[in-house]
């Protein structure tokens, strides 16, 4: 076909796993959604352990880095399909909802890691006046 070229081949191919691979790096989808009290993620990471996990917060930024390892190769001859990718990953989620750092909790459950960011109350707060003792401590 004269003067018609192909945009992506791997893409007509694999379709969305030519994405994922693209970088030869694994990255994991995820979702990400509000509701009334919290942003939340859920991220897909089916065998990945907990000990290859790690979360931390950083202004207004979520970052998740861990690894899936490869599986065993038992006395495999040949490999005749592999789809699965593995390797370390890195996410970065920019947060634009203020959220407490404090009360962020994450858990892994069925392939799935869910992170809570609790957002941070607006408005004005009651502060409580404390009582000095006078004459000593």
């Amino acid at each position: 076909m004269a003067g018609r070229t192909r945009e992506d081949p791997f893409a007509e191919l694999f379709g969305a796993l030519s994405e994922r691979l693209r970088d030869d790096r694994f990255r994991p989808p995820l979702d990400v959604w509000e509701t009334e009290g919290a942003i939340r993620i859920r991220m897909e990471i089916a065998g990945v352990s907990r000990e290859r996990l790690r979360v931390t917060v950083q202004g207004e930024e979520l970052r998740i880095h861990g690894e899936r390892m490869p599986p065993a190769e038992d006395a495999v001859v040949r490999h005749h399909q592999m789809e699965i990718p593995f390797g370390p990953f890195e996410r970065v989620i920019r947060v634009g909802v203020p959220f407490e750092r404090d009360g962020v909790v994450a858990h892994l459950s069925d392939g799935f890691l869910t992170v809570t960011l609790p957002k941070r109350r607006s408005g004005p707060r009651r502060i409580p006046v404390a009582r000095v003792h006078e004459g000593g401590s």
